[in-house]
C-alpha cells in the first residue's frame, strides 16, 4: 500500500513544465506591476496634491474659525466684564443716589418741621394778640355799656340827672371799682 500511495502523490504533483494556476504569470505581474507604477504616479502626481490643497483648505478654514471663536470668546469675555463692571458702577451709582435722597429727605422733613413750627408759633403769636385786642376791644366796650347802664341806673335811684360828664365818670369809675373788688373778694 504504500508504493500506491506512493504513486498516488506523485501522480498529484504537477510537473516542472506546468504552472501553479494561484501564481500569475510572470509576464503579467510585469505589466501589473508598470500599471500599478503609473496609475500610482498619476495619483501621486495630480490626485493627491488636489487632495492635500482640499485638506489644507479645510485644515486653514477650521483653525480660522476656531481662531474667530476663540477671538469672540475673548470679546464675550471683555463684554461680559465691561457689563458687570458698568453693573457695579451702576449699583454704587443706585446706592449713593438712595443715600443722597435720603439725606435730603430728611433735610426736607426738618425744613417741614422748623418751617411748621415757626408757622405754629407765628399763628399762635397772633392768635395770642388777636385775643387780647379783642378781650381789648370787649372790656371798653362793655365798661362804656355797663357805665351807660350804670349812669341810668344811678340816675333812677338818685332821683336827679347824671348829665354832667365828669360825675358820670366818676360814678362809673366807683361802681366798676365795687363789681371787681367785690369778684375778688370772692374768688379769694
Amino acid at each position: 500500500m504504500t508504493g500506491a500511495l506512493l504513486s498516488a502523490v506523485l501522480a498529484a504533483e504537477p510537473a516542472e513544465g506546468t504552472m501553479n494556476p494561484l501564481l500569475p504569470a510572470p509576464a503579467d505581474l510585469i505589466w501589473s506591476v508598470v500599471v500599478a507604477v503609473i496609475i500610482g504616479l498619476a495619483f501621486y502626481r495630480y490626485v493627491l496634491p488636489r487632495f492635500n490643497e482640499v485638506l489644507d483648505e479645510r485644515t486653514a478654514k477650521i483653525e480660522g474659525g476656531m481662531a474667530k471663536a476663540e477671538q469672540a470668546q475673548a470679546e464675550a469675555a471683555a463684554a461680559l466684564a465691561e457689563y458687570r463692571q458698568q453693573l457695579a458702577e451702576a449699583r454704587a451709582e443706585a446706592a449713593r443716589i438712595r443715600e443722597d435722597a435720603r439725606g435730603e429727605g430728611a433735610q426736607i422733613v426738618a425744613e417741614a418741621r422748623s418751617k411748621a413750627s415757626d408757622d405754629a408759633s407765628r399763628i399762635v403769636a397772633n392768635a395770642q394778640r388777636q385775643v387780647e385786642a379783642e378781650r381789648t376791644q370787649a372790656a371798653v366796650a362793655l365798661r362804656a355799656e355797663v357805665g351807660a347802664l350804670a349812669t341810668d341806673l344811678a340816675s333812677k335811684i338818685i332821683g336827679e340827672s347824671l348829665a354832667d360828664e365828669a360825675r358820670q365818670s366818676r360814678v362809673i369809675d366807683r361802681f366798676l371799682d365795687e363789681i371787681e373788688a367785690s369778684a375778688a373778694g370772692k374768688e379769694a
